[in-house]
């Protein structure tokens, strides 16, 4: 039996359903490519050294627009917890995080990129003390005395000295006999500096950073030890975010040096750009996080 053919009245208006279809498609693909390209791409930031050089991120807010193509919001918050609740709730694309934060969020972030610093993409955390005292070489030596963190999820500012200090067999919750927060490290210098705290911990990056615009404040501290080298504080990006966005931040973040625009930008951020890198960067992180029974 021959299958009935189709009345071309009928082909004619199959092909023209056809062809609406396939204009609606390539409409709705319009539309949201234009939507994305008016959305914001939300960036976090966490309070370093850079929540004070308010000029400086404007300039690379801007930056980042030109080369993505897109409007760039700068969201700070005043302490890193902030912005890690943040990122869990799914209210930023990208953030500049510490590396502590990062294990935390391991689920719900991928790793963007490291920046380099000192043309490498480790960092370390200073044991610091006021310039007046010559004496300590130790954090040991601080049994008993006023302390400084800089954050309950800083790896430098909190959990690398407590972690020396379980190493040594000490309990971090005695040892001192106070301990507060300043919640970012250039408060921790100053703290130190200004005789607020006999040490502190403090972000190697910062205080060097400090000891070049601000030479007077890091003067006023002594730089007792230098802990192991850690993966450098990362740029994450939420799981959310498509392969397609987050390639092309990446790209942006890595070609910073092949530009003029760019690399004025890495010398006033004080980096020598930002390269691809491995999440095992921060094993030694995460290992200390066992330590306190977390990760």
């Amino acid at each position: 039996m021959k299958p009935m053919a189709l009345p071309v009245s009928n082909l004619r208006r199959i092909f023209l359903h056809w062809l609406g279809a396939c204009a609606l498609l390539l409409s709705l693909d319009g539309w949201a490519a234009e939507h994305l390209r008016n959305t914001p791409v939300r960036v976090g930031l966490t309070p370093a050294f850079l929540h004070d050089q308010h000029g400086l991120l404007e300039e690379w807010r801007r930056y980042l627009e030109v080369r993505l193509k897109r409007p760039v919001a700068f969201i700070q918050r005043d302490s890193y917890r902030e912005t890690m609740d943040l990122l869990r709730l799914e209210k930023l694309d990208f953030a500049w995080i510490c590396d502590y934060p990062f294990v935390h969020l391991k689920k719900q972030v991928r790793l963007l990129a490291v920046p380099l610093y000192q043309g490498r993409p480790y960092y370390r955390s200073y044991l610091i003390v006021p310039a007046s005292n010559p004496h300590t070489s130790s954090i040991l030596q601080l049994k008993n005395m006023v302390f400084a963190y800089a954050d309950p999820y800083s790896n430098t500012g909190y959990l690398a000295p407590r972690y020396e200090l379980f190493k040594a067999g000490e309990d971090p919750a005695k040892f001192f006999s106070k301990t507060f927060f300043t919640w970012s490290h250039r408060k921790v210098v100053e703290a130190v500096a200004f005789g607020l705290a006999n040490g502190g911990a403090v972000d190697s990056y910062v205080w060097d950073s400090l000891a070049v615009v601000q030479p007077g404040l890091t003067a006023k501290t002594r730089i007792v030890s230098r802990s192991p080298e850690y993966g450098f504080p990362p740029f994450v990006a939420h799981r959310s975010v498509q392969e397609e966005e987050f390639r092309v931040f990446q790209k942006v973040l890595t070609d910073m040096t092949t530009d003029p625009a760019g690399q004025a930008l890495l010398k006033r951020l004080n980096l020598d750009g930002f390269s691809r890198n491995d999440p095992k960067l921060y094993d030694s992180v995460a290992q200390m996080m066992r330590a306190f029974g977390e990760e």
